[in-house]
């Protein structure tokens, strides 16, 4: 489905936020997944648990969750949710070397949570490569995208 104009711009170019009100209350779900590379040696020193700032993958696991519960404190116009459930689940990978990060996001509620998953995959890899930096500081965060959204009157929806 594909729209016309933005949702968030009235007919005088004005941003405003969207009025979900009169929108059917339905389960909503969205994946994000993510990737941080790094140097070989940071991802062995994090997956054995040598790192000054402690428990790399746990802190930054947890700071997505905050993250996502606090998406519409970050975002201007996105409204506040009432998250039913936000996982984040971290995957070393060698071949990067570094990690691939999955994030979702559900609600049962008017509109739909993409940006809650978003804003979860971004803050865990950010987190990863604060609690990092000092022996890494040319980690890369790349590929966050949107895979899959469930919900709403669009339904479901699947990234090729």
């Amino acid at each position: 489905m594909t729209q016309d104009k933005l949702s968030h711009i009235d007919a005088k170019g004005e941003a405003h936020m969207v009025d979900v009100g009169a929108k059917s209350h339905t389960q909503r779900e969205a994946v994000v997944t993510g990737n941080i590379s790094m140097k070989l040696e940071t991802l062995a020193m994090i997956l054995d648990g040598n790192a000054k700032k402690g428990d790399v993958l746990g802190t930054a696991r947890i700071a997505g969750i905050m993250a996502a519960k606090k998406t519409s404190d970050l975002i201007p116009l996105c409204h506040p949710l009432a998250l039913t459930k936000v996982t984040v689940d971290i995957e070393p990978d060698e071949s990067l070397p570094g990690f691939q990060i999955r994030a979702t996001a559900r609600v049962n509620g008017q509109t739909g949570v993409e940006m809650e998953a978003l804003t979860a995959c971004s803050i865990t890899c950010l987190t990863i490569y604060d609690m990092a930096k000092a022996v890494d500081r040319g980690m890369v965060i790349s590929d966050i995208k949107l895979v899959e959204k469930s919900g709403g009157k669009s339904g479901i929806w699947k990234s090729e």
